[in-house]
């Protein structure tokens, strides 16, 4: 037996490992840091190389990507196909297919891509880039590129390795940005899939992305006769031949009833289902959902490599790890730029030395190399404590290279304002740096004004049942309250309904001390104690309060109207003057002015030298503030109670004050 023979066992166990680590390093699977397959990653790097502004045809971009990427042409090209019909980071140019029709794009001969404007500004940086060799050692490629985007959540990512498996679903660009502004902020957020192809999608059981996760997503349909049938958006997965392919085979099986099927798909979903005399439409809308591809389900599983290794992460924790990224490569970027702007301050303050006070001159007559580095170095001596570094021999050898025609036309001015503009800059990049993560936040607003139009949202977040999924939620709970004890909630069925209520939505509660906050809608969350109104907030609709409070024990009350608009979840906000033993003597809640135009009565507590024991007071005399104003002074005398007046007396009251104004309509400002 040969003595270099290796057992099949030990073949097995040492090369399918190696094999499998390959596959799943080098093939399936996106690194974190840029969220790329290495073979978009060398498409992206390759397109850089011939980046200069026009199109390249594709099978150019495929043979030059070679020299990075060992697995032949047609891997390469269809990656490259995939991420054209993104619409991300490159531009096409030609028949590239149809993701709603299933067309695939033409010939690489005959289609054309470049760089995206987005991509150049946010995916390359030769100088914070970690480089490596090729394949074949010939080239260098990129480990990562710097990117400055959660671009895997962007184009999603799905791949088959050998052990496991990745699927990253496509998510929203600009909610994307928003979503990293709030974790550079450190503020909570949530994240859902959107697909390209529109639909409607339940993903409240995403689970993050991660395994065991499910989104449910169903086509856009819309009945628009009696007898006849519209779908305006597929599912993510799907395309409008296969989706006419599921109908057909459902009603081959009996289980959905079509007269006729058109579809009349382009650039536009429209597939017309025709039904068959005395079918109902509604009840065939059930069947589409329920026997053909009009409703699919995804299972998520985000993986991705990290440290050399994969990893299951949840989309939130990749997102996160993005905008901590971006920051830290921004963060680079700057300091780059200010070694290079001190450097050409240096250099630029070092040549108007070396001219302005002629130390050229001093060197006319040396006969040496080693005499001429000598006499600059001291014609520059006395000026040397002017500059901010040291001098180097470098320094010296570069004012030997200064053209005799630079010096000749040399601009004292022009030099200073050049001077002053580095200074500028340098201190806007020193700011720049210290307050890092604010200048992180405004490049991401930038990046979104400037490539964010146009990309709004196309798939809807709903409960199956209904269009709208908190409209849906809004039906199916109800918030509760216990007002001694501070909770409120939908899962408090033992105490007081309020309203109804949606799990996504937020409650505001107001306190019988004059506090409020704002808090996610839960089971039971606890919303203060003693709590005097509570109700669901719309950030979007904001109503309008009027209170009365007293200012400290046995202090003069104060009336304010307010609205309630910018809010931070959990924090507790004091709508009065914060004085200890402050208690809400009023309050009401309003949807508009016209409703918030009602009269109190104000009851004063019995004094000898009051003739009056009560005050009208109408809330319409004031005007409507922000939450944080004190309010005005209503009365200085103790107040007993206050109650609303019937509608009876409030319009009797309204016509005696077109003769002679209301009680202290116009109490004075605190």
């Amino acid at each position: 037996m040969d003595d270099t023979a290796t057992p099949l066992k030990g073949m097995y166990s040492e090369w399918f490992l190696d094999y499998a680590s390959y596959v799943i390093l080098e093939r399936a699977v996106p690194h974190i840091d840029d969220g790329l397959k290495p073979v978009q990653r060398r498409i992206l790097h390759s397109l850089k190389e011939k980046d200069d502004g026009r199109f390249n045809k594709v099978a150019n971009i495929i043979g030059h990507t070679m020299q990075y990427h060992p697995h032949g042409d047609q891997a390469i090209g269809d990656a490259l196909v995939n991420m054209g019909q993104k619409e991300i980071v490159v531009e096409t140019q030609g028949n590239w297919g149809n993701i709603l029709t299933g067309d695939s794009a033409a010939a690489p001969r005959y289609i054309e891509v470049r760089l995206s404007k987005f991509s150049n500004e946010v995916l390359f940086n030769p100088k914070t880039t970690l480089w490596a060799a090729s394949y074949d050692g010939r080239n260098k490629e990129p480990v990562t590129l710097p990117a400055k985007f959660p671009l895997v959540l962007a184009h999603g990512a799905e791949g088959i390795a050998v052990g496991l498996a990745c699927k990253i679903l496509p998510h929203n660009f600009n909610e994307l940005i928003d979503a990293c502004i709030a974790v550079l902020r450190k503020e909570p957020f949530e994240i859902f899939p959107d697909f390209p192809q529109g639909g409607i999608a339940d993903a409240g059981d995403y689970n993050d992305g991660l395994r065991g996760g499910r989104v449910r997503l169903r086509a856009r349909i819309e009945k628009v006769k009696a007898r006849e049938l519209v779908i305006r958006e597929i599912p993510f997965g799907t395309t409008a031949s296969s989706l006419c392919d599921s109908i057909l085979k459902a009603t081959e099986q009996g289980k959905v009833r079509v007269a006729k099927l058109e579809d009349c798909t382009a650039e536009n979903v429209e597939i017309r289902v025709h039904l068959p005399a005395g079918i109902d439409a509604d009840q065939t809308l059930q069947a589409l959902y329920a026997f053909t591809d009009c409703e699919v389900s995804i299972s998520p599983n985000a993986c991705v490599i990290q440290d050399n290794k994969p990893r299951f992460l949840g989309v939130s924790e990749i997102l996160r790890h993005s905008a901590k990224r971006t920051r830290t490569l921004l963060g680079q970027e700057l300091e780059i730029k200010l070694a290079e702007l001190e450097d050409r301050w240096h250099f630029s303050s070092l040549e108007k030395i070396f001219i302005e006070k002629r130390i050229y001159r001093r060197i006319e007559e040396c006969e040496t190399w080693e005499a001429v580095l000598d006499e600059i170095w001291t014609g520059l001596r006395p000026y040397l404590p002017m500059l901010r570094r040291e001098v180097t021999d470098e320094d010296i050898v570069r004012l030997t290279e200064i053209k005799i025609k630079r010096i000749s036309k040399y601009d004292s001015f022009k030099a200073d304002e050049l001077l002053r503009g580095l200074e500028k800059q340098i201190d806007e990049t020193k700011r720049n740096l210290k307050r890092l993560t604010a200048y992180t936040v405004k490049w991401f607003e930038g990046i979104k004004e400037r490539y964010g139009k146009g990309r709004e949202r196309r798939t809807e977040l709903s409960a199956f049942g209904r269009i709208d999924a908190k409209q849906v939620v809004v039906a199916n709970d109800t918030l509760y309250v216990n007002r001694k004890e501070g909770f409120a909630g939908y899962g408090m069925k033992r105490d007081e309904a309020v309203c109804k209520c949606s799990r996504m939505d937020d409650v505001i509660a107001f306190s019988r001390d004059g506090t409020m906050r704002v808090v996610k809608v839960a089971e039971k969350v606890f919303v203060g104690k003693d709590v005097l109104h509570v109700a669901v907030f719309n950030r979007d609709e904001p109503k309008i309060y009027n209170m009365i409070y007293r200012d400290g024990r046995g202090g003069r009350a104060m009336v304010k109207r307010f609205r309630v608009e910018g809010v931070t979840r959990e924090k507790l906000y004091d709508l009065t003057a914060g004085t200890a033993g402050t208690r809400v003597l009023w309050f009401s809640e309003h949807a508009s002015e016209e409703d918030a135009n009602l009269i109190v009565r104000v009851h004063l507590k019995s004094d000898l030298r009051l003739r009056n024991f009560q005050i009208d007071f109408r809330f319409a005399s004031l005007d409507i503030k922000g939450r944080g104003a004190k309010g005005n002074i209503l009365t200085k005398h103790p107040v007993d109670r206050v109650s609303r007046i019937s509608k009876a007396e409030q319009e009797e009251i309204e016509e005696r004050s077109q003769k002679e104004p209301v009680a202290a309509s116009s109490p004075k400002k605190a």
